[in-house]
């Protein structure tokens, strides 16, 4: 992605949304999506199905895979109470540097913690960077070849525990038919598929994934 179209939605958002307002750079990044450029974010009407996993887990802790240019971790901050511990790990240091920008003008810098490094490395430290057992609530939305790895590897180090609520997208498109035949056949699994559109565009079916660790 070439650093211009970070400069353009950057500069969208500024001018169409009202500063400390998280709202309100949403509906911008989201206006923006749908007559600019399609955004490769969960959008407006995925955006829901997230929201709802949300209200109905109310997490302390969250851990989002795939920060991009900030647009999920803002929506979830914009859910949840200011002490909802909010980390999320991106490889991408220009996507990164956007997606600062775009939290500190709607006000909530202070509340998402931003890695900037590959996630395999992550995670393993996550635990002891935060002071951790475990997350509450996990969002996969990066690199679909890396969802079934990363869900293994975030296992393996005991930060998913029982009640632990797991969201991914783009189950159907792109798509990541290995992590969907994992979770949905693993006992240690209750699983729902929420199937909607592409983001920002109506005509591309695709949906999100739901689990809960028994």
């Amino acid at each position: 992605m070439s650093s211009d179209f970070r400069e353009a939605l950057l500069d969208y958002v500024l001018k169409k949304s009202r500063p400390g307002n998280a709202t309100s750079v949403i509906n911008a990044i989201d206006e923006y999506g749908w007559t600019q450029v399609a955004v490769m974010n969960i959008g407006d009407t995925k955006g829901k199905i997230l929201d709802a996993a949300l209200q109905s887990r109310q997490p302390k802790t969250v851990l989002e895979l795939g920060t991009f240019l900030g647009y999920s971790s803002l929506r979830m901050a914009s859910q949840l109470p200011e002490d909802t511990l909010i980390v999320t790990i991106d490889v991408d240091p220009a996507s990164i540097a956007t997606a600062r920008r775009i939290h500190e003008h709607a006000g909530v810098t202070n509340r998402i913690q931003i890695v900037l490094n590959p996630t395999y490395q992550s995670i393993p430290y996550l635990s002891k960077k935060f002071h951790i057992d475990s997350f509450d609530f996990i969002f996969i939305d990066h690199d679909k070849a890396d969802y079934l790895s990363d869900l293994k590897l975030l296992e393996d180090v005991g930060l998913i525990k029982p009640g632990t609520m797991i969201v991914a997208d783009n189950i159907i498109f792109p798509g990541a038919p290995d992590y969907v035949n994992y979770i949905r056949n693993n006992p240690h699994y209750t699983s729902t598929f929420h199937e909607s559109t592409l983001e920002y565009d109506n005509n591309v079916r695709d949906g999100v994934e739901v689990s809960i660790r028994q």
